[in-house]
Parts: structure tokens; C-alpha cells; sequence
């Protein structure tokens, strides 16, 4: 496979092959020594949770259609499936626990470093817990909210607050059909012990409690992560910055940060920005400073704050190095490749993990503490900054271009822009799905993907919906991806969208796809799905909506979560790449159609991403036919007598 084929992406294409002519091994390079990978695994249909196996069904009938303690491929898979869903609600919802416990120690005056940026929000919040404002004071309150919101992961009955948030109708459904998440962790440990040997063996009965689990993510975890880093570090709005590995610079000390909590590079922005730092780094040799980029969903979370330039997603984290530009890399959790030390040793990159909880071979580890961030931020910053000597003498910048894109597109901000400081409201946005300028609304999120070409997937799905005028919400890799093609630019976005779509945009002054953060920041578009409800005459449940989701580059547990709590919140959802329950039929049925009677929602399965696109703009369609708006009405100028019959009609 060529460098093209590997990325759709220009830099990391030539990179790629910058790599393969100094012998550094890649994660395509590996992908291609694990080919043919196991077809059994692939399909969902291996087991091995217990001793007597692995087992393996055989999908098309010619081998075991049961496992040795009898289990059929339904319930294989169906168990592999959830567990998926607690693997990847277990990493967002522990990311959340992190935030809520730094929360507390910052309302209690033990962070030195942190501070409430947003009381607004956090009024907001306590208002949702039912917390006492008055004229109490700020950090009273967020101590109070705090832990409320902590003892979320630990409850073991009733129904998690962020719940609330969702439309009555949703919440009525979810209560009706046995999934309102009862406890974050709760559900997670559910999930472990239903998918033991010889407990749950009813696929219907096994996805009911993964939807219970999924729901506990994105209703739980990741909303309560997402709206306690805003109140931390500042809700964000529209900021204009680059994308893409031409920010690296040859006269400053360049970090990547990345991975996924911004505890850390909250404090590593800020600490990068004194002058005592950018001193020390002058002293090394690095007349211009210090210079960051963030990597993965790092990346997003201090671009919406603080409009720091992108490096890059997911598959870039290695690539980067082959510029031989990068002083440290500096990883926490999630999407981490145990590779980097690996990859480093071609070059002068030093990899610093710095969480508790994640350590690899061949790393340097500073362990950072949120109790001195600074001080912990500062010792990971001057390490970095020793290293620029090591840098080699013929590492000279290699021209690439850097994109502009706006970010920052949080639930608040997108309400602000809609109706200004006095009248926020969705309410230009219903109208403009009713009266047909807008198609729809899809979220296209998730992760790269070695399988398929790098970027290309995104890139192209979320084309093909805007040209079809359906405006594009996205996190994570993905929104990445789409802003390294410039359809987050404000002005060459438009260039992509159909003219409905590019009418309200240029009106409101936005690009057709909208950066709402990282992948913890999902709930955004659960928010925003909420908010649209509320506003009225688009039905009374998020089901109703013309809406659907997609992630055509998914790798992660996460994405499973993530997609399955978008299903059971009443949204049609289309992944590519693989699905990982296709070598069960009934189950593999239910998840694509049957399950929809249930919660409304559905998954589906498309490889070919602009096939994926206008299987969403079909559904979109349908949803409008459903909602009487498929059709333009014809302009009625009223006179005086119709609008006094109107006016008593309203009355």
C-alpha cells in the first residue's frame, strides 16, 4: 500500500514515506504484519471469558454453531458487544471521576493553579442538584456541587441527575423500557458480572443493560466531565487557530500534548506562557520560546479554550516525531500507542507519561499531581526544554501548511450566536430545518482508523452531507480530520456547502461543520439535540428529530459507548469500517432494526463512507416526511383581517 492510500492527508502521506525510508516502523507497517487477522474476532463471534475456550461460531453454518458451554453466536457477540460498551464507558466516565475530584479539591482551596472560570455554569449546575445559591459563596457551592455530582459514579439506585436534561418523553422512555442509568459505575460493574460464564444468555436482555451502561456515559460521565471542566477552564467560544504539523517551529522548544484530561495541559498552557519559561528555554538555545500543539482529543480541549494549534488525530502521534522537530511528547490517557518510545529512539523525542493510572516501556514518567500542577507542570516543561540541545543539527522545518479553522462551538456558544445575549435560542435553527434551507443535522465523530485511508473517510462523509445541506456537529479525530480540509474555515467551508446550508451559515457567520470539542464533549451534541426538542415544532423527542450520527473511522471502545448511547437516546447511527456483531444474525438484526421500538434509535453499517452519508440523508428525509415539513409551503402575503384571525387564534 502506497503513502496515498495509507492517508488522505498530504502531511502525514509524505511523512509516512519520510519514515518508511529511515526504517521506522509505523502502525500501518504493523497492521500489515498482523494481515490476515482473525476472522472469528473480526465478526464477534470469539469467546474467551472463560477457560474451556477460546471458542469460535461459525457464521455461515459449516462449523460449531455453539460455544462449549452451549452459548450461540447471538450471545457471544451480544456479551463481546457490551462489554465494549463498559470498556468504553468505564474510560470516559473515569476521566469525569478525575475532573469531579479535582472539582472538590479546588472548591476546597487544595489546587493551587485551578480556579472557577464559569460561575455562570456552575449556577447552572447547581440548579440541576438542586443546590442552595442565596448569597453563599462561590466556592461553597462548588464544593456542594461537587460532591453531588462525585457521588453520581458511586449511586446504587434512582436515576442520574443529568437525566433530567433529556426531553420528558426520552426520560419517560427510558423509565418505561428499564434503562435509566441508575449509578455511573453501577451499570459499568453490571455489565462485568451479567457477561460472566453461565449468567446472562439473552441477547435482548444482555443489550437492555448495555444501553443502561451507555446511557450512564453520556448522560453521566462524560456530561458531568465535560460541563465540570467548562465551569474549570472556561465554556468555550468561537476561537480562530491552524491545524495540521506546519505549527511546528525550528527556533522554539515544541511539545505535543496529548491524549485526553485537560487537568494537565490546562497547567502546561500556562506554565508555557511565563516568562520564567520562556527564559529557561532562551537558555537552552531556543531564541523563540515555547511552542505547543496538541494531539487527539489534548488537542481539542486546548484548542476550544485557548485556541492552541492542532498537531494533529489520532494516527499523526508517531508521524509526528519523523519531522524530528519534538522536543517531548507528553501523553496522560486513552488512544496512547505504546509505540512512541519505540519510534522516539530514530529521533531526539522524549515520551513523558505523567498519569498514575498509565505508564509504558521505555517511557520517562513524571507523575502528575493536581495538588501542585504547576510545580508539576513546570518540571515536565523544563524537560522538554533541556532536550531542544539534543535536537539535530539537520533538523530543519519541512514546509507544510497549516489550515484555519474556527473552533469552539460549545451548546452555550451556538445558542448565543443564534440569538444574541438577550434572546439565545435554537429557535432560527427549527426554523430553518422547517422551512427547508437546513436538510438536518448530523454528529460525525469518532476516531481514525489504520484500516481504511487516514482522514479520507471523514473527510469525505461529511462533504457529501453538507453539499446535500446538513449541517455537521463534530469532536474528537473526526473533527480534526474535517478542519485539516478546511471545512471549519468560515469562508472556504462554505465552499463545500449546498446553498440552504451556506445561506444561514453566512448569515450567521459560522462554517457548515461545527467544532464542539473533544469526545467527552459529545454530550454537547446530546445537549444541543435536547435544546432543539425544547425549542418546538420539530416533534417531542429527540427521535423525532431530522438527525443521525455517524463515525466512519471508529477503532475505540469508546465509539461503541458513544454510539450506543447516541442509539438508546433515539438516533439512527452508522459506523464503518467494521461492525462487531456481524457474524450474528439475529443480533446483528435487532441492533440495525428491531431494537429501534425500543428506544427509537438504531445502528447500521456502511463501509463506503458517502454511501454512509446519504444513507443518513435518507433517513433525514424520512424524518422530515414524518414531521409534514418535506414539502416547501407557498408564501402567503396575509392581509389585515388575516393576521387579526391569527392574532385571535394564538390568543
Amino acid at each position: 500500500m502506497n503513502e496515498k492510500m495509507k492517508s488522505g492527508d498530504p502531511v502525514t502521506a509524505q511523512l509516512i514515506g519520510q519514515a518508511c525510508e529511515e526504517s521506522v516502523e509505523l502502525c500501518w507497517d504493523r497492521l500489515e504484519q498482523q494481515s490476515p487477522q482473525c476472522g472469528f474476532g473480526n465478526l464477534g463471534v470469539c469467546c474467551r471469558i472463560c477457560a474451556m475456550g477460546p471458542c469460535q461460531t461459525d457464521p455461515y453454518g459449516n462449523g460449531p454453531q455453539r460455544g462449549v458451554c452451549g452459548a450461540d453466536s447471538d450471545t457471544i457477540a451480544a456479551r463481546n458487544f457490551i462489554r465494549m460498551i463498559a470498556a468504553g464507558a468505564a474510560a470516559h466516565s473515569d476521566h469525569g471521576r478525575a475532573v469531579a475530584e479535582t472539582f472538590i479539591e479546588v472548591a476546597e482551596g487544595k489546587a493551587p493553579g485551578y480556579s472557577i472560570q464559569d460561575e455562570q455554569k456552575l449556577l447552572a449546575l447547581a440548579m440541576d442538584f438542586e443546590v442552595e445559591i442565596g448569597d453563599r459563596a462561590i466556592n461553597d457551592i462548588a464544593l456542594e456541587v461537587g460532591k453531588l455530582a462525585l457521588a453520581q459514579w458511586g449511586q446504587q439506585e434512582g436515576e442520574l441527575v443529568m437525566c433530567q436534561r433529556a426531553p420528558l418523553k426520552r426520560q419517560q422512555l427510558w423509565r418505561e423500557q428499564g434503562i435509566m442509568p441508575r449509578g455511573i459505575d453501577r451499570e459499568i460493574v453490571e455489565i462485568m458480572h451479567r457477561t460472566h460464564m453461565g449468567v446472562d444468555q439473552e441477547y435482548h436482555h444482555l443489550i437492555d443493560h448495555g444501553s443502561r451502561a451507555a446511557l450512564g456515559d453520556g448522560w453521566g460521565g462524560s456530561m458531568l466531565a465535560t460541563e465540570l471542566q467548562d465551569i474549570l477552564f472556561g465554556t468555550p467560544v468561537p476561537v480562530v487557530s491552524k491545524v495540521n504539523l506546519g505549527f511546528l517551529e525550528e527556533d522554539q522548544v515544541n511539545i505535543i500534548l496529548h491524549g485526553h484530561e485537560p487537568l494537565l495541559s490546562e497547567m502546561i498552557v500556562a506554565v508555557s506562557m511565563t516568562d520564567e519559561m520562556k527564559e529557561y528555554a532562551a537558555s537552552k538555545g531556543a531564541t523563540g520560546g515555547i511552542n505547543l500543539g496538541g494531539m487527539c482529543c489534548t488537542a481539542n480541549e486546548i484548542l476550544m479554550r485557548h485556541g492552541i494549534p492542532v498537531a494533529g488525530d489520532f494516527l499523526q502521534q508517531e508521524v509526528a516525531m519523523v519531522t524530528g522537530l519534538v522536543e517531548a511528547m507528553v501523553v496522560d490517557i486513552q488512544c496512547i500507542m505504546q509505540s512512541l518510545p519505540q519510534v522516539a529512539k530514530h529521533y531526539h523525542t522524549k515520551i513523558l507519561t505523567t498519569s498514575r493510572i498509565a505508564r509504558m516501556p521505555d517511557a520517562q514518567h513524571i507523575e502528575f499531581h493536581e495538588d501542585r500542577a504547576l510545580e508539576s507542570a513546570k518540571e515536565i516543561v523544563k524537560v522538554a526544554c533541556d532536550n531542544y540541545q539534543n535536537r539535530q543539527k539537520d533538523a530543519k522545518k519541512t514546509v507544510f501548511d497549516t489550515i484555519d479553522l474556527v473552533a469552539g462551538f460549545s451548546h452555550e456558544t451556538i445558542n448565543y450566536l443564534l440569538g444574541g445575549s438577550f434572546r439565545a435560542s435554537y429557535r432560527p435553527l427549527n426554523d430553518n430545518i422547517i422551512n427547508g434551507k437546513i436538510r438536518g443535522i448530523a454528529g460525525v465523530v469518532g476516531c481514525n482508523n489504520a484500516k481504511v485511508p487516514h482522514d479520507l473517510y471523514h473527510i469525505e462523509m461529511v462533504k457529501e452531507l453538507v453539499k446535500n445541506d446538513v449541517i455537521v456537529l463534530q469532536t474528537g479525530c473526526s473533527a480534526i480530520a474535517c478542519a485539516k480540509e478546511g471545512l471549519m474555515d468560515p469562508v472556504k467551508g462554505l465552499e463545500f456547502a449546498g446553498p440552504g446550508l451556506r445561506e444561514v451559515c453566512e448569515t450567521v457567520g459560522i462554517p457548515p461543520v461545527l467544532h464542539m470539542g473533544s469526545c467527552v464533549d459529545n454530550s454537547r451534541i446530546l445537549m444541543a439535540a435536547a435544546a432543539v426538542v425544547k425549542e418546538g415544532g420539530l416533534g417531542d423527542d429527540i427521535s423525532d428529530l431530522p438527525a443521525a450520527g455517524a463515525a466512519p473511522e471508529w477503532m475505540s471502545e469508546k465509539a461503541i459507548s458513544i454510539g450506543h448511547y447516541f442509539v438508546a437516546s433515539g438516533v439512527y447511527t452508522v459506523f464503518g469500517v467494521s461492525f462487531p456483531t456481524l457474524g450474528a444474525k439475529k443480533l446483528t438484526e435487532y441492533l440495525f432494526d428491531g431494537i429501534a421500538e425500543k428506544v427509537g434509535g438504531k445502528w447500521d453499517f456502511e463501509p463506503d463512507p458517502v454511501k454512509a452519508a446519504q444513507l443518513m440523508i435518507a433517513h433525514i428525509d424520512e424524518k422530515r416526511k414524518a414531521l409534514g415539513i418535506d414539502k416547501k409551503k407557498e408564501r402567503v402575503l396575509m392581509d389585515m383581517e388575516m393576521r387579526r384571525a391569527e392574532a385571535d387564534i394564538e390568543a
